[in-house]
């Protein structure tokens, strides 16, 4: 690593820190030449995950396109802004994690509501009546209906107490 004040390349590494994160590592370095310490960050290289629109169009991932999208989901709702980031590193982290070097957008769909299923009822029934695009009240009262069953006897003991 080349030191910013005299330009040497030999430096030693004097502490190592994973970053709040957990996607980079802190590094305080030492220069040989200058005896001068710096910090440095050291990342994961991502390759480009490009995904693929309804209308087979291709742009890539856009990690605030996913973050305003479950934001917006989440309006008005209990979900901490660090709840918020965990659900995008998640969905992106599975993103990458695919190995591919495309995904659809159903597939990046699917995997948030999976994650807002688990976080909130109504973010889900927001996000789900945008992707899904419901067009009428039937569609909607379908999708509140399974998600009621599907958490059936955990309601219950809720509505209980």
């Amino acid at each position: 690593m080349k030191c910013p004040s005299c330009g040497s390349f030999d430096s030693k590494v004097t502490d190592s820190r994973p970053v709040e994160d957990g996607g980079s590592i802190r590094r305080r370095r030492e220069c040989l030449q200058c005896g001068r310490r710096f910090t440095t960050y050291e990342t994961l290289e991502q390759k480009n995950l490009l995904v693929v629109k309804k209308d087979q169009s291709r742009e890539l991932f856009s990690h605030e396109k996913l973050r305003n999208g479950i934001i917006a989901a989440c309006h008005k709702r209990p979900v901490s802004a660090a709840q918020i980031e965990g659900v995008v590193a998640r969905v992106e982290q599975q993103a990458y994690n695919s190995l591919q070097e495309e995904i659809s957008t159903r597939c990046i769909g699917e995997l948030v509501m999976d994650e807002l299923k688990h976080l909130d009822d109504v973010a889900y029934i927001r996000f789900a009546s945008v992707y899904r695009q419901f067009t009428d009240l039937p569609t909607f009262l379908t999708e509140m209906h399974k998600l009621l069953e599907e958490k059936g006897p955990h309601n219950s003991t809720q509505s209980n107490q």
